[in-house]
């Protein structure tokens, strides 16, 4: 019998090396650390071929390069974006990266659907309150969905997912994406420009990949181009959005309602508990301080079925790296840039 594959799997919280270990093949001997992947942290995989890492984790050159001297080949990202890969740096130095392109987008959705509807009928507030004794319905007052303009921003299978649902809600449903535009208008919704569809939406909803196009697709002057109220939505990337234009949008009251799994400065928050320390994020403090704000640590993609899909794609990869099969979840770099 070969010798196993040893996998260095980083960011590893209990959840995640549970299902790992249950997807796990006789030829595969899982090394989990709770510790994140970094330049600093990267030694940690000497010795490794595979190396498995997550959405918060630094793929940067240097950190590639300790890899790469360690005699890392593989990195198997348990997500679907590798925006903190240099996968530049990682072709040139041999290191070949597979992700998750599809875990549970169902999960994704009706998180972003949950956003909604929590903020529409301000069920934070609400449940609160009755914890507490108290049953006045004054400031709690919501709004239907039924006739509202929804748009979306990103029409792959997470956000047709959500416009399907808002269509049986009663919703007209917008989608920007001109990567998609025949299968969204075949399931009935309207494709339209960015400017048509940040001026037209009662609510905002964004599904799309960060890239340098994104980055801060959500700005000041795209908050100014809103209908005053809007609700936005965020499930995807947290730099897809401007934190400190959200803040000026909020105090303006331009935005009525904001839902956010995902932060762009999230790394050093998310995933752990700060409940007995200071957060020093003053501008995330800031966030969490409005009303009208709801803000979840990235678990819109944590179900049982998300786990179990994350561990069987991520095994499945690397397994056909050990067999010197096609990786048929590959990710290349970016050959203009």
């Amino acid at each position: 019998m070969a010798k196993p594959l040893h996998i260095a799997v980083f960011s590893a919280k209990p959840y995640d090396e549970k299902f790992l270990l249950a997807a796990a093949t006789e030829s595969m001997v899982m090394c989990c650390y709770k510790v994140d992947l970094n330049p600093m942290t990267a030694t940690m995989a000497h010795g490794v071929e595979a190396v498995s890492a997550f959405v918060n984790d630094d793929l940067c050159r240097a950190t590639l390069e300790t890899l790469a001297a360690g005699g890392t080949r593989l990195i198997a990202m348990r997500c679907a974006g590798y925006n903190n890969v240099d996968l530049n740096a990682a072709a040139e130095l041999g290191i070949r990266v597979v992700n998750v392109p599809a875990y549970s987008p169902y999960a994704v959705a009706e998180h972003t659907i949950s956003l909604m509807l929590a903020l529409s009928r301000n069920l934070p507030r609400a449940f609160n309150r009755v914890r507490d004794g108290n049953f006045s319905l004054d400031g709690l007052l919501g709004f239907d969905f039924y006739q509202k303009t929804v748009g979306i921003i990103g029409g792959g299978k997470i956000g047709r997912l959500v416009g399907e649902r808002m269509l049986a809600f009663g919703c007209k449903v917008l989608v920007f994406d001109p990567y998609n535009v025949e299968v969204c208008e075949q399931m009935g919704f309207e494709v339209v420009d960015f400017d048509r569809l940040i001026a037209d939406s009662d609510i905002i909803t964004l599904h799309c990949p960060l890239t340098p196009e994104t980055r801060y697709l959500i700005n000041h002057d795209a908050i100014a181009k809103m209908k005053r109220g809007v609700m936005l939505i965020n499930t995807s990337r947290g730099a897809l959005m401007n934190t400190r234009a959200l803040l000026s949008g909020l105090k303006s009251e331009y935005i009525g309602y904001l839902g956010i799994d995902v932060y762009e400065q999230e790394g050093s928050l998310f995933f752990e508990d700060h409940s007995n320390e200071i957060i020093k994020d003053d501008i995330f403090v800031r966030l969490t301080t409005f009303p009208n704000v709801i803000v979840t640590g990235h678990q819109a993609y944590f179900t049982h079925e998300a786990l179990r899909h994350i561990a069987d794609t991520t095994v499945n990869s690397i397994d056909a790296f050990i067999q010197g099969d096609e990786l048929i979840h590959e990710v290349r770099r970016n050959l203009a840039g």
